[in-house]
């Protein structure tokens, strides 16, 4: 391991680089920051280009990171990206797929379209989720915001380093080029007509989630495949992104679609569907 004692450092001035999106996407390279992920990183085989610790921090049992610095606790909070850091920092690869390696990786998998997200703890907790639904990657619109932001990658909690993910720069290109590999586009639209759980999700979807503020752009919602809604109380239009993602994305997991499911719920609950 080598010390680093200078914020002239040409290893730590990279470290306070990559807290920028432009540096991440000029390197290809992104923080992780935490015990937790960067053993995550490790047991994913995620390529790691440099650790740093602080000086009170014991290196991993396992670490085998060609460049290993330690730093002492002023210089280590210099690169922090969280106010209790834990001690650790690494700087990891991106992986890049092209469309053939991805859409061989998803296979008959559904896969999450992220339309001009910006919330990176939103962004994050959907890679997250995905994952653990069963997904098999994710595409992410050029107007999203960055997914290998520290809070992202912190939110994602190791996704990153093992679901595929592939970029589109236009709505069109990411319609055809989902069409081209047999997936179904579906469209979450408060105006659809279509509950979710009246829909076969089950397996080769492309779910399309759209911003936060705006929902799906225009060229998304007239071009999907098929369009549903999540019911909600009078009163209230919309929920957290995230939240809808996840009950749309483990509608998949469900097994086999039964439409009457929820009439049947809400009629012994004496619940009016008409409210929803």
């Amino acid at each position: 391991m080598k010390e680093i004692s200078s914020k002239a450092n040409k290893n730590y001035k990279l470290c306070m680089q990559l807290a920028l999106r432009k540096y991440r996407d000029k390197y290809g390279l992104y923080l992780v920051e935490g015990r937790n992920l960067f053993d995550e990183a490790a047991r994913s085989g995620a390529e790691t280009a440099a650790v740093f610790l602080r000086s009170d921090c014991p290196a991993p049992s396992f670490l085998d990171v060609p460049e290993t610095y330690v730093l002492g606790k002023k210089l280590f909070d210099g690169i922090a990206q969280t106010e209790t850091s834990q001690g650790i920092v690494a700087i990891v690869k991106k992986k890049h797929y092209s469309e053939r390696e991805f859409f061989s990786l998803c296979g008959d998998k559904n896969v999450l379209v992220l339309d001009r997200l910006q919330d990176p703890g939103n962004i994050g907790t959907m890679i997250r989720t995905a994952e653990a639904a069963g997904y098999g990657g994710a595409v992410i619109m050029k107007e999203t915001g960055d997914i290998y932001s520290p809070k992202a990658a912190r939110a994602a909690a190791g996704s990153l380093f093992r679901l595929p993910v592939l970029f589109a720069d236009t709505p069109l290109e990411a319609l055809g080029v989902l069409k081209a590999h047999g997936k179904r586009a579906v469209a979450t639209c408060s105006d659809a007509e279509a509950c979710y759980y009246g829909a076969d999700l089950g397996s080769g979807v492309a779910l399309l989630i759209g911003n936060e503020g705006s929902g799906l752009c225009r060229e998304f919602a007239e071009g999907a495949d098929m369009k549903v809604k999540i019911p909600m109380a009078q009163g209230v239009d919309s929920l957290n992104a995230a939240v809808a993602a996840g009950i749309l994305m483990y509608e998949s997991r469900r097994g086999p679609q039964i439409p009457q499911t929820a009439s049947f719920y809400f009629r012994n609950h004496k619940i009016g569907l008409d409210n929803y």
